[in-house]
């Protein structure tokens, strides 16, 4: 009897170890989430293994949305998404050429679309819009200025150049520019006001989508 004593006493005592290493940082217990070096949270999958979300795995892999944190960021980041794919109502493009305002729309994006409407019509003329408001014909950045003169917070007219640090970085929820060295437009309420991509030349409402490509978005605070 000691003897059968002894031995339980032996083995008991022989499997301690194992059952507490998973807390105090060795095996862990099975199930358990690795934290280490970029990891995922827990329900994710074991250790190592990418999730379906797109998330980051662990030794330097992407993180949360596929970019990688230590990896080269496009300084269009937001820029890629155009605005239309977040805007809570879309402006209606009528027979005669004019937007109007969506339901819901403030009092700013129907300044906006109102004054985008009165530019219809009007040829293109390089640097047209940028010595007066009121012009006989607008070039891309002329046309976005007197649009958005409208919303406050700009008080001349901008080059292409100007609206590439005009008002905060990224797509906005109503207004959003897209703007580098050469060219730019701007989209409000999800109709984009452009001066050229397709059909006639001069500021027009457009309905038809541009690929963000180099452009620079911003939008301007609250909008």
């Amino acid at each position: 009897m000691r003897a059968l004593a002894l031995l339980t006493i032996a083995v008991t005592a022989a499997s301690l170890p194992a059952q507490a290493s998973g807390a105090s940082g060795g095996a862990e217990y099975p199930g358990t989430i690795q934290m280490g070096g970029g990891g995922t949270a827990a329900g994710q999958g074991s250790p190592g293994s990418s999730s379906s979300s797109g998330s980051s795995t662990s030794g330097g892999g992407t993180s949360a949305g596929g970019t990688s944190p230590s990896g080269p960021r496009s300084p269009q980041g937001e820029a890629e998404t155009p605005a239309t794919t977040t805007a809570p109502g879309t402006a209606l493009l009528l027979p005669n050429g004019k937007a109007k305002a969506p339901s819901g729309a403030p009092a700013a994006v129907k300044r906006a679309l109102r004054a985008g409407n009165r530019l219809q019509g009007k040829p293109y003329r390089f640097g047209g819009g940028h010595t007066r408001w009121d012009d006989d014909a607008y070039d891309c950045s002329g046309a976005s200025s007197y649009a958005l003169r409208g919303i406050g917070g700009l008080r001349s007219p901008l080059d292409s150049s100007g609206f590439m640090k005009w008002g905060l970085p990224g797509a906005g929820r109503w207004i959003t520019t897209y703007a580098n060295p050469n060219h730019m437009y701007v989209i409000i309420a999800g109709l984009r006001l452009d001066t050229g991509s397709g059909g006639e030349k001069g500021p027009r409402w457009r309905t038809t989508p541009r690929p963000p490509g180099n452009f620079t978005a911003r939008h301007p605070s609250g909008l």
